[in-house]
């Protein structure tokens, strides 16, 4: 077992954390549930694709098991509140650096923003997920999905603006 999930975490763990980030605190967590339902699924695995492909199809379906569970918690009090309230020389690599600076600028208010909109916004706009599909995975209704969808992009305009 101990060798089976030391060949397999790196790639595991890599796909995890890029379809979570910038949630790195639940990579981990989700990485061990991969690897427990590869273990109790090890004797089903039919080898008709490889061993890898099939750990990152688990994967896959925990990080989604990871939106859904965090879109069922309840809202608290504290995050309704929240919502009240030389340029020619290298373009190419200008455009790089303005990407990057955008990214790490996109990661940190998500960062900052309650769990459930910051994973709402990634599962909508990252995983292109429609309301519809969000509210059937979640148990939730779709307007319900559609609120928290339009607090997370008013929160995050917000901080955007401000910083």
């Amino acid at each position: 077992m101990a060798e089976f999930v030391d060949r397999h975490t790196d790639p595991v763990y890599a796909y995890v954390r890029h379809r979570l980030l910038p949630r790195t605190d639940l990579v981990d967590d989700v990485v061990q549930d991969v690897f427990l339902a590869a273990l109790e699924g090890l004797s089903r695995f039919t080898g008709e694709s490889s061993l890898r492909v099939w750990l990152l199809g688990i994967a896959r379906h925990k990080v989604e098991d990871c939106y859904r569970a965090r879109l069922r918690e309840p809202e608290s009090m504290s995050e309704l509140d929240h919502d009240s309230m030389a340029a020619g020389d290298c373009p190419v690599f200008e455009e790089m650096i303005d990407r990057a600076r955008l990214e790490q600028k996109t990661s940190d208010i998500l960062r900052q923003l309650p769990v459930a909109y910051s994973v709402a916004l990634l599962w909508r706009y990252w995983e292109l997920r429609s309301t519809k599909d969000m509210a059937a995975s979640t148990g939730k209704t779709e307007k319900a999905i559609e609120r928290i969808l339009a607090r997370a992009r008013a929160h995050f305009k917000q901080l955007w603006e401000g910083s």
